[in-house]
């Protein structure tokens, strides 16, 4: 299969919106050049300095710079034009936001009842926002709650986004669901919302799962999820609703493919394991294996197609190695210095917009979340990216909200921009590796233990 998710989804956030090459709307900009006078050393940061650093500055994402009335996640946020696109709430970035909140509560970073009052606001902002068959739309407008498009067709529910805000939903109830009477109002809040996703309207009566509905529309788009790649949480959640759950054997049929989801491809001596779409035997870029696995726990968790553990693990293990080996010579990539991924992007050309970076598509541009957010899977290797950003390149590419979406030493280029669904996997990926806290909120809801048992899945973690 054709990897259409990047043409269809992400490219056409800037077909829609993006900036001109060299404009004022933050595309990007050339690094620095090397200064004329002594520069100070940088005391390098303890690995524990740098894991609160990082994780405070992601965070600050989504607290300082978050649209202005819904309190939820704006789509992007640039450093040189801020307000453009200041309206445009983005899902799936919500759900990832709300998570991030979570972690700044538990590390002590925001005070926890601002943050309930915040998270208050945002959730009656989703209560009275369009929905679409329970389902919201990927960009919501962030002043009137109704559906902005995402494209001519992309104007209703989008069944993938709201699985990314579910899930954060979830957390948050399961954080706040023994707290004070604000915090049992919010709990109660999030689980009305979580509970009123209607997924079963998404199969269309069949064993799969599609993407977009529209009031206009119907199933114009038609676009059926299959894996292997990000919506994995879409199925899982879909079986697992108490309310409008999906035939199980969609999963089966449509998602795994009746077993071809399964490839026997092997980079730099590991197992790839799935069949990535697009990527012919090698592996797709690393949001892959940030998305689904904010709340479900890869930990000793495997079905009858795979070992997440090992799945998550080798995609982040091969995207290391790829860069590390650097197959195309470009400038600056090492072991330090590595982590393909969805972002914004800078071409041959010097063209700016944004790809999906995989090493069956490397236009030499490292994304910070890459390396960040994969924590959990390659701590090593993610340590040393985070000192070589803090402690060798924080001036170039940590801005005031961590760091910047992209940039590439080939090309002397940084765009001094960030993208909500990027900044929000960064802290809460860290905290599953440092504490496990959203693994184990999101794998302990009475809800998705019976879902994942439905599926065929076991966890000798978790006991099922």
């Amino acid at each position: 299969m054709k990897n259409y998710i990047f043409c269809f989804i992400f490219l056409n956030i800037f077909n829609c919106c993006s900036s001109s090459p060299g404009g004022s709307n933050g595309g990007g900009t050339p690094l620095p050049t090397a200064p004329t006078t002594p520069v100070t050393p940088v005391t390098p940061l303890t690995d524990a300095e740098a894991l609160d650093q990082v994780q405070k500055d992601a965070i600050k994402y989504f607290w300082d710079y978050a649209e202005t009335n819904s309190k939820l996640s704006r789509e992007r946020y640039l450093t040189d034009n801020p307000s453009l696109d200041a309206k445009i709430v983005a899902t799936g970035a919500s759900g990832f936001g709300l998570m991030s909140l979570i972690v700044g509560i538990d590390r002590g970073f925001i005070s926890r009842a601002e943050a309930v009052t915040r998270l208050s606001t945002a959730l009656a902002f989703l209560e009275n926002a369009d929905r679409f068959h329970g389902a919201w739309s990927h960009w919501i407008d962030g002043t009137t709650g109704h559906v902005i498009p995402f494209g001519t067709k992309d104007d209703g529910g989008d069944i993938v986004e709201t699985a990314y805000l579910c899930q954060g939903l979830i957390a948050v109830r399961e954080y706040f669901k023994s707290g004070n009477s604000s915090e049992l109002a919010l709990a109660a809040k999030a689980n009305l919302l979580w509970k009123g996703v209607e997924w079963d309207w998404y199969t269309q009566g069949k064993n799969a799962m599609y993407w977009h509905w529209s009031p206009n529309y119907a199933w114009d788009i038609n676009f059926k999820i299959e894996g292997y790649n990000e919506c994995l949480i879409t199925y899982i959640l879909g079986v697992s609703s108490p309310t409008h759950p999906i035939p199980a054997a969609a999963y089966d049929i449509a998602w795994a493919r009746n077993g071809g989801i399964i490839n026997g491809g092997i980079q730099y001596g590991i197992p790839v394991i799935f069949d990535y779409n697009g990527a012919t035997g090698n592996v797709g870029p690393m949001f892959w294996s940030h998305y689904s696995y904010m709340g479900l726990d890869p930990n000793n968790l495997s079905d009858k197609y795979a070992d997440y553990w090992t799945l998550t693990q080798n995609h982040a293990k091969i995207i290391n190695k790829y860069c590390t080996a650097n197959p195309k010579q470009w400038k600056g990539y090492s072991d330090k210095c590595w982590g393909l991924t969805a972002s914004y992007s800078r071409n041959s050309d010097g063209t700016t917009g944004y790809a999906a970076h995989q090493p069956n598509n490397d236009l030499g541009v490292i994304s910070p979340t890459a390396a960040l957010s994969s924590f959990p899977y390659t701590p090593t290797e993610s340590m040393k990216f985070l000192h070589f950003l803090y402690d060798e390149n924080k001036a170039t590419y940590i801005g005031i909200a961590g760091p910047y979406d992209a940039f590439s030493p080939q090309f002397n280029w940084v765009t001094p921009s960030y993208l909500g669904i990027d900044q929000g996997t960064i802290a809460p990926m860290i905290e599953n590796y440092r504490s496990g806290l959203l693994w184990r909120l999101f794998m302990n809801a009475p809800e998705i233990k019976p879902g994942l048992v439905n599926l065929g899945f076991h966890s000798s973690k978790y006991g099922f």
